[in-house]
């Protein structure tokens, strides 16, 4: 599983963007994780399904709320990651008012949440493999902090405490 020090794993995240422009054609557009964590500081935080209760009442409006406060502590960029696709991840993102706060990567085959260790098994209720809830501070590519839920759990991945991590790491 990965861990605080470790480097994120090699691959790719979609995501559909609305408006054509900066070398991105409008609906799905791929991204290399390397290439887009390079130089940047990224709150990263995951979750096991876009509109789900907890993800859409709770996780995703305390991000998108305390966008500009993670902007002034010298994160770059804001990412949601669940395993969904991208035409989904963008109609949530819609709904949820995320646009110029939270970039909605999709993880459509868990290709990434396998690589990171961090799935979670909803096959018993219907939704198959997910991503376990989680957030990380990633500066340069490497996992600085990193805050696992236990299943069913949403104490340790909310934005104000990725915040304060952040403030503290940077400071």
């Amino acid at each position: 599983m990965l861990k605080v020090g470790d480097k994120l794993p090699a691959g790719s995240l979609n995501e559909f963007i609305e408006v054509e422009g900066n070398g991105c054609s409008l609906g799905p557009n791929t991204f290399d994780i390397a290439q887009l964590t390079a130089g940047k500081t990224i709150a990263i935080f995951a979750l096991p399904g876009a509109f789900t209760p907890t993800c859409s009442a709770k996780h995703v409006p305390g991000y998108v709320e305390h966008a500009d406060m993670f902007k002034a502590a010298g994160v770059d960029e804001i990412w949601c990651v669940s395993v969904n696709d991208a035409f989904v991840m963008g109609a949530w993102g819609r709904e949820q008012k995320t646009a110029g706060k939270v970039r909605m990567m999709a993880d459509g085959s868990a290709e990434f949440t396998k690589a990171t260790g961090l799935t979670l098994d909803l096959t018993g209720r219907g939704m198959g493999l997910r991503s376990n809830r989680y957030s990380m501070l990633v500066v340069d590519g490497v996992v600085k902090s990193l805050n696992v839920e236990a299943p069913g759990k949403f104490e340790v991945s909310d934005a104000a405490t990725l915040l304060g991590q952040t403030k503290a790491l940077q400071g």
